[in-house]
């Protein structure tokens, strides 16, 4: 079988954007995009993607030239969609730890105007410990001041030489958290006020809000699918045919909309002056439902998200903790969040989507604080009571990290089959020092009472002090005995709706 190189030639363009981050999701969504805007609307750009991890996995891409196929497959308006494109408008991929001099080498870049990011959740944080002199620093917006500062010194501070930043962390007002952590370590570094106004004034950092559910390279339909292309791809990425991109800036949009004509090619991204409601809806419906139910179905077995949407138990506690938990708590229309929470359960239930649980449960952590945290203080806050679906997903958590030997960034946990075999051993992927805290208190104690204070009362992990909740204690320590007693999923089964078991 011919590989995908002798399928298909790269295509030579200047190198308009840098990409922080090589995963799936990036690859099938903004890279896709830009593929197109290529093809339809004349952005003549490519895409050189930075490794911003240690662990170098760049041969994996350059060995097929940064070229890869996306396949898009789905129900739209009850009719079966599939599309298939060979993606060509990455150039390269570089780790910024193995070959720091080629990457910090795109700062010089007359071309160079994008920067765009998928760190997840956890990557856009200020770390006091990340030098100048570092190569590279650890953390993002530190390698991203680096960046920036020899940018601005190689073109003597010329405005024109700013860049666009769109990240797609899903954290809320991205670019205005990225820029202000490059800010705080200019201050920390002291590089001077000439280099902060230039960051300020000749640089565009935009907040955005990314929607499409990618599950990613299809390990067990690889073969077949290769087959049926007639080509060795071994970065096929699959994705769902929906997507949805809102980018907020306080600049000129039509501008930007001429820069970057992601719209001119028939792509679904909104630009706009106040993404809230889009990012809101999108966060606490879609990605807040995942992390909902995601620990409790892998732990009773399953494996995607499709087989917990076909499992009884499961999608019931999913129908009650989005209809009676998540929405309930959210400001708007009803019947729209209603509407788009339907439409969410479509797209689960898609059948040529293998959207594994365990990918989902990735620095799962950082999610649960970002997508239900706010669902739970405001539900607590307008009900005076406790919604027990995200309370049991906590306890679902607990017992999801509990794993032993922490090492790069990963720990070992075991759970039940659903085919009650032998328990499977599964790998749990976070910053070392939440492993590190759970593996203790597991070893510590297996208490319901004391492990639901020792997470709750955690606030390096939530931000705060979970258990001055009223009530939320009580609940994750109960679900948490539930789960020890009974198993996942007759605890998942014995959820019932918060307003069972108001506050006293």
């Amino acid at each position: 079988m011919i590989n995908i190189t002798e399928k298909k030639n790269t295509v030579s363009r200047p190198v308009k954007v840098l990409q922080f981050g090589e995963g799936n999701f990036l690859r099938a969504f903004v890279d896709w995009q830009i593929d197109i805007a290529n093809e339809k609307s004349g952005f003549n750009g490519n895409i050189v993607m930075i490794q911003p991890l240690p662990d170098d996995s760049t041969p994996l891409y350059n060995d097929q030239k940064c070229l890869y196929t996306t396949i898009l497959r789905g129900i739209q308006h009850g009719k079966n969609v599939e599309e298939i494109r060979i993606i060509d408008s990455v150039s390269k991929c570089i780790n910024c730890y193995t070959a720091y001099d080629e990457y910090l080498s795109y700062a010089n870049s007359p071309d160079l105007r994008f920067v765009i990011s998928n760190t997840t959740e956890a990557g856009i944080v200020y770390s006091q410990e990340c030098k100048l002199e570092d190569t590279p620093p650890a953390s993002f917006p530190a390698k991203v001041a680096q960046f920036l500062y020899k940018r601005f010194k190689h073109f003597n501070g010329d405005k024109k030489a700013g860049l666009i930043f769109i990240p797609c962390e899903l954290i809320d007002k991205n670019g205005d958290k990225l820029k202000e952590y490059i800010l705080q370590h200019s201050a920390d570094w002291k590089l001077g006020e000439d280099f902060d106004k230039w960051v300020n004034d000749a640089c565009i950092f935009c907040n955005s809000l990314v929607d499409r559910i990618v599950p990613g390279y299809p390990r067990n339909e690889a073969p077949a699918w290769c087959a049926k292309l007639g080509y060795q791809d071994n970065l096929i990425d699959q994705a769902e045919p929906f997507h949805l991109w809102v980018i907020e800036t306080s600049g000129d949009i039509e501008a930007l909309k001429r820069e970057f004509p992601l719209q001119k090619a028939g792509l679904n991204v909104v630009w706009t002056n106040d993404m809230t409601f889009y990012r809101t809806r999108k966060v606490r419906i879609l990605n807040g439902t995942h992390s909902m139910f995601t620990a409790g179905a892998f732990l009773s077995g399953l494996t995607t998200v499709e087989e917990s949407i076909n499992n009884p138990v499961i999608y019931s506690f999913i129908k009650l903790g989005l209809f009676g938990e998540i929405i309930p708590s959210m400001d708007g229309d009803t019947d729209e969040l209603f509407n788009y929470a339907n439409s969410v359960l479509e797209r689960f239930s898609n059948p040529y989507i293998r959207h594994l649980l365990i990918d989902i449960c990735l620095n799962y952590t950082s999610k649960f604080k970002t997508r239900n945290l706010p669902s739970i203080k405001s539900y607590i806050e307008r009900y005076n009571a406790v919604p027990q679906c995200l309370a049991f997903s906590m306890a679902a958590i607990t017992m999801f990290y509990k794993g032993n030997d922490v090492t790069n960034r990963q720990m070992t946990g075991m759970r039940q089959t659903s085919d009650e075999k032998e328990p499977e051993m599964y790998l749990i992927k976070d910053d070392e020092s939440v492993l590190t805290f759970f593996e203790l208190l597991h070893k510590r104690t297996n208490n319901p009472k004391e492990l639901a204070n020792a997470v709750l009362t955690n606030d390096s992990l939530w931000g705060e002090d979970l258990t001055k909740l009223p009530g939320f204690e009580e609940a994750v320590s109960h679900h948490i005995e539930e789960i020890q007693t009974k198993g996942m999923l007759h605890a998942v089964d014995g959820v019932r709706p918060s307003v069972i078991k108001p506050i006293k």
